[in-house]
């Protein structure tokens, strides 16, 4: 229980921040203006069911995809950990990055808005999948696998919840008030990222120093 609610915490910060419901809500909303709420509702339930079932798909075959491409867990850390810290330091800003979505993707794929840009790269975008294959890698035991299984499948069931009603969240919440949560869901997403790069590059250091004491000697 010690380990499990820590791991659970950490799960469900990064997530909801990754995915960011609220910041999409905006977004959400012009690119379904016109539309029935029947179809809202069409759309936010593929998007979610989706994103889910693609960041599973990663988060669970993620060391296969290591293996296979000979890439090192410590250095996807790394790479993951400065993806995360772009967008964290976009939230920060209270703009949206460039990496979660592009006006030329509204463009192109405005048929089916639920799967581009709604699904991915909004709400399963490469921060997200990052932070599921490494904590996924950080979970030792079947339990803690399944904790953050359950925190997934909770953060997208609230990203519905709150994509169905954003056309009276954002008039409760403002855009002085959605500004302000962005950035400070963007500092928190900021010090997640810190944390990987260094989970990434501690070992990769410790390696060189340990290696380079073994010739000197």
């Amino acid at each position: 229980m010690d380990t499990i609610l820590p791991f659970a915490l950490l799960c469900f910060t990064s997530f909801f921040t990754l995915t960011n419901p609220l910041g999409t809500m905006p977004v959400f909303l012009t690119m379904t203006n016109g539309l029935s709420d029947d179809d809202r509702k069409d759309i936010v339930k593929r998007a979610t069911v989706i994103s889910f079932i693609i960041l599973m798909a990663f988060t669970f075959c993620g060391q296969f995809l290591f293996k296979f491409f000979g890439i090192s867990t410590n250095g996807f850390r790394i790479a993951a950990g400065i993806i995360i810290l772009k967008i964290g330091y976009d939230m920060l800003q209270a703009r949206y990055t460039n990496t979660k979505l592009k006006d030329e993707e509204i463009k192109t794929y405005a048929n089916d808005i639920s799967i581009t840009p709604l699904s991915i790269p909004m709400l399963c975008g490469p921060g997200a999948i990052a932070n599921g294959i490494i904590l996924m890698d950080d979970a030792d035991n079947w339990t803690l696998k399944l904790t953050m299984v359950i925190v997934i499948a909770v953060v997208y069931l609230l990203t519905y919840i709150i994509l169905r009603l954003s056309t009276r969240l954002v008039k409760i919440i403002g855009e002085t008030g959605n500004n302000v949560m962005m950035r400070l869901m963007g500092l928190i997403l900021m010090v997640i990222a810190v944390e990987c790069f260094v989970g990434g590059v501690k070992p990769i250091l410790t390696d060189i120093i340990e290696n380079a004491q073994i010739h000197l000697l």
